[in-house]
């Protein structure tokens, strides 16, 4: 059973989580504030906040040595933290890969260490430990990301539809159907637009992250200066955010600006970005197509 159903106290904090609105899972929820057996649950969750604000030393030394070789949760989150950290550190992911021999049926062991896989490139390995879930929305939703980067659009589908039959209003269905729908094109980009617009525009739920979604689905429809002004509310709410920033390279390339100093911003945020590593990699291969052919000149 998803431990994040409507129906428990976990609702709002996991909401805001999903959400994006990573400040206010820190901010807004204690866990003392709840029930003794959720507190673990509670700790986790404002753990991955952290994480995703980019507070990985934080996560790291605010779990001890101790918890994590009693606790499999905290032993995912902080070596996963260990991890984003450096994506060098060897013992970390290795650690993470062991947790997920030893304790795969733990949900936090199974979204952290199928984000771990998936990142050093074992996708497949991500989703067979995903696939272990009991009624995770966020598994699924994870799933999908990964089937998307897979290109398997229609994996991701049916990912999205099986959950749909048992989370009929669900957010996390709503918006793993509007990821798919961004890759699908066509007609679903004013669908996925409807879903993030409403996310980012509304008082209670706007983030960064769903303010960067609304831009990007600006974007593919062509909408230049209305995706501008979502992105430079992104950058507002969160200027260090790396998906914003990214985004915005996008946009400036797109209309005709310059991107030095942005790529440079981007760079330091993290260095490792897939947009970087990209560029990087089509730059060393115009150089190496260029190599094999000699400038003549006509006089």
């Amino acid at each position: 059973m998803d431990p994040f159903s409507a129906d428990g106290e976990l609702v709002n904090i996991h909401t805001a989580y999903v959400q994006g609105r990573y400040q206010s899972v820190l901010d807004d929820f204690e866990t003392s504030s709840f029930s003794s057996t959720n507190e673990l649950a509670v700790r986790v969750l404002r753990s991955r906040a952290q994480l995703a604000l980019g507070q990985a030393a934080e996560v790291q030394r605010s779990i001890s040595d101790s918890e994590a070789s009693k606790i499999p949760d905290l032993a995912a989150v902080k070596a996963y933290a260990a991890y984003q950290q450096n994506p060098s550190n060897a013992a970390a992911v290795t650690k993470l890969e062991q947790l997920t021999e030893t304790a795969s049926d733990n949900l936090t062991v199974q979204l952290l260490g199928a984000a771990l896989l998936a990142r050093t490139g074992k996708a497949e390995q991500a989703l067979a430990l995903l696939a272990k879930h009991q009624g995770s929305l966020d598994a699924v939703a994870l799933a999908v990301q990964i089937q998307l980067s897979l290109n398997r659009s229609d994996l991701a589908l049916k990912e999205a539809k099986a959950a749909r039959s048992f989370a009929q209003d669900a957010l996390l269905v709503n918006l793993a159907e509007s990821w798919i729908g961004m890759r699908q094109g066509g007609e679903n980009y004013q669908k996925a637009f409807y879903v993030f617009e409403e996310l980012a525009q509304a008082p209670s739920s706007t983030s960064a992250t769903s303010l960067v979604a609304q831009s990007v689905s600006e974007l593919h429809m062509g909408r230049l200066e209305e995706a501008e002004t979502a992105l430079n509310q992104a950058l507002a709410l969160e200027p260090d955010n790396s998906a914003a920033v990214a985004n915005k390279i996008v946009l400036d390339t797109i209309a005709g600006r310059s991107t030095a100093e942005t790529t440079a911003k981007l760079s330091t945020i993290d260095k490792e970005h897939e947009l970087l590593v990209e560029l990087a990699a089509k730059r060393e291969a115009f150089q190496t197509a260029m190599a094999k052919y000699s400038p003549k000149f006509v006089e």
